[in-house]
Formats: structure tokens, C-alpha cells, sequence
């Protein structure tokens, strides 16, 4: 694809459907949709992130761009100062020549793998930096960072683009999916995008010499105090509907933000019992692949989007 054909499909944000909100918003005009993501590229911040699981950040880091807003609204989102979409974020609006500055300024120290961040309302922006970083000579692994809150029609408009999906699983009840992300029709949205993903991938995660995956899969799934029931049934729908062969990140960094200090369950960290149960589920299940974090991690994963690089301390 050229770029006079890609940058002509973005004239379909007239009428924006790429997700599941199917807001129909002219994302070119002021009347915008749920994300409130306008056409332009909106990116908070485009750095090397040392944070993610071996397979992705590997020795050196990964390339991640973060975009903002997002079509889901977690009240526990820990990324909340980019994706709060009731925050106008036009202000980090970038000139395209600018990411791919930025991006390959990167790339030259040797990284060869880029991250986009909740990309979900901006697939076909991501795809004119992918098409131009490509036009430019450079050929990383394109990593897909989703909350898989996406359609399974743009995810088949990735195939053979996209070479890592790193999906989040989050819930498999529509009254907590409604109640923590605003999404009553999460599960079944998210069932169906794991499976076109693992139509495209299989569930082998290939692995280069550096350390670094090339492709495949890598399921995420944070797991939330009060809420161990849930991510036991996110796992059973994996190793049951889908494939116990699957890498998953277990991620037990949660941390509660100041938005949720008064809700009964989010305010505190999770503990080891609830964690420790989780992680019996997953063994049960036949599940041996992939990553557990330890019970600290909840102190190391702290973004700051107002810093210059969110994840570097003061």
C-alpha cells in the first residue's frame, strides 16, 4: 500500500467506526466521538520503556509511543493523565515528520522493536508511521499494545502488518466491564479479537537471539484486588475456548490511584493470597507459559506523563 491510498482511508474518521462504540463521529470536526480523538496524530510521549515483559523490552528497551485518549474508561487506569478523555489532549498533537524523528533517533542505538500503546482509535494513523518508518529503511517488530477493546475488522486489516499482539484480557463479566471500564459488551468484544488473533498467530511466541519476540502473542491480564473470580474466569475462557499454550503476563502492578480512593475494592493494593490464588488457577489450567510479576511490582510501575520520559524517576 502507497501513501496516497492509505492517507485517502483516513477520510473514513468522517465516519469513524474502528471500534466497538461505532460513534459514526467526523472525527475531522469538532463534533467528536466517545475517545474524543480528533483525526491528527496524538501522542503524549514516544520513549524507550524498559517496564514491559522480557520478550518485549528485552536488554535494551522498547520504542513505545503512547497515544492518548482511549475507548475504554478504567477507573483504575494508572495511564489516566493521557486517557482521560474528559482531558484535552489536542495540545500533544505531533507533526508525523516529528514521530519519525523521534522513533528513529531511537532505533539508531540498536532497538529494533516499536510499541504502539493504545492504538485502538488510531489504527490508521499507526499505519501511515508504520508505512513511513518502512518507506525510511527501517523494519522493527510493529507491536500491537491493545485493551482489545477493538473489531475483529480492523484487526484483519492488520494481518501480515502487525507481527506481536500484546493484548489485555481484562474481564469476563459484563456488569464489572460496565461497572470499571464503561464497556458492558467487553467480554464478548475482547473473546472475539483473542480469536482472530490467534486465527493470525497460532499460539507460538517466536523469540530471536536477542532475546526479543518476533511474533505471536502475549496476553495481559492485571489483576485486581476484590476481583480474583474475574480473572479466573478470564483465564478458563483462554485455556478453554481459545488455547492453554498461549503466553500469559500476569500482572499483579496494581496500584490505586487517587480516582479510586473511594471505592470499597480499588483503593488498596492487591495481596498475596488473592494473587497466589490466580496463579494456582493458571497452573490448574495447564497454562505454563508466559510471566508472573512479583508482589513489589505494584512500586515500580508508576508512569508520570507530565515528565519528559514517564517512566524515568525525578
Amino acid at each position: 500500500m502507497d501513501f496516497s491510498s492509505l492517507l485517502s482511508e483516513l477520510e473514513t474518521l468522517r465516519d469513524c467506526t474502528l471500534c466497538p462504540r461505532n460513534c459514526h463521529a467526523d472525527r475531522f470536526s469538532k463534533s467528536l466521538g466517545y475517545c474524543q480523538a480528533d483525526a491528527g496524530f496524538c501522542i503524549s510521549s514516544i520513549c524507550i520503556h524498559r517496564g514491559e515483559e522480557p520478550v518485549i523490552s528485552g536488554s535494551m528497551g522498547i520504542c513505545n509511543i503512547f497515544f492518548t485518549n482511549c475507548n475504554l474508561q478504567c477507573i483504575y487506569c494508572q495511564n489516566y493523565q493521557i486517557s482521560d478523555n474528559s482531558r484535552d489532549h489536542t495540545f500533544e498533537e505531533m507533526l508525523l515528520s516529528t514521530i519519525i524523528r523521534k522513533v528513529t533517533e531511537i532505533l539508531d542505538t540498536g532497538i529494533n522493536i516499536v510499541g504502539f500503546v493504545s492504538p485502538s482509535h488510531f489504527v490508521l494513523q499507526m499505519r501511515v508511521i508504520i508505512l513511513a518508518l518502512e518507506t525510511a529503511g527501517y523494519h522493527p517488530t510493529w507491536v500491537y499494545n491493545t485493551n482489545s477493546y477493538d473489531t475483529v475488522e480492523t484487526l484483519r486489516s492488520l494481518e501480515g502488518i502487525i507481527d506481536v499482539y500484546l493484548p489485555d484480557f481484562k474481564y469476563m463479566s459484563s456488569s464489572i466491564a460496565k461497572e470499571l471500564s464503561d464497556a458492558s459488551d467487553y467480554p464478548e468484544v475482547a473473546s472475539a479479537v483473542l480469536k482472530e488473533m490467534y486465527r493470525q498467530k497460532g499460539s507460538a511466541l517466536q523469540v530471536n537471539e536477542q532475546g526479543y519476540a518476533e511474533s505471536g502473542i502475549l496476553i495481559r491480564h492485571l489483576v485486581l484486588p476484590g476481583y480474583v473470580e474475574n480473572s479466573q474466569d478470564v483465564l478458563q475462557f483462554i485455556a478453554e475456548e481459545v488455547s492453554p499454550d498461549l503466553h500469559i503476563g500476569l500482572m499483579s502492578q496494581y496500584f490505586p490511584t487517587n480516582r479510586v480512593a473511594g471505592d470499597s475494592l480499588l483503593k488498596r493494593t492487591l495481596n498475596s493470597s488473592e494473587y497466589n490464588r490466580v496463579i494456582a488457577m493458571m497452573e490448574r489450567l495447564g497454562m505454563r507459559r508466559g510471566f508472573i510479576q512479583g508482589m513489589e511490582s505494584f512500586a515500580h510501575y508508576r508512569p508520570d506523563f507530565n515528565k519528559n520520559h514517564p517512566f524515568k524517576p525525578d
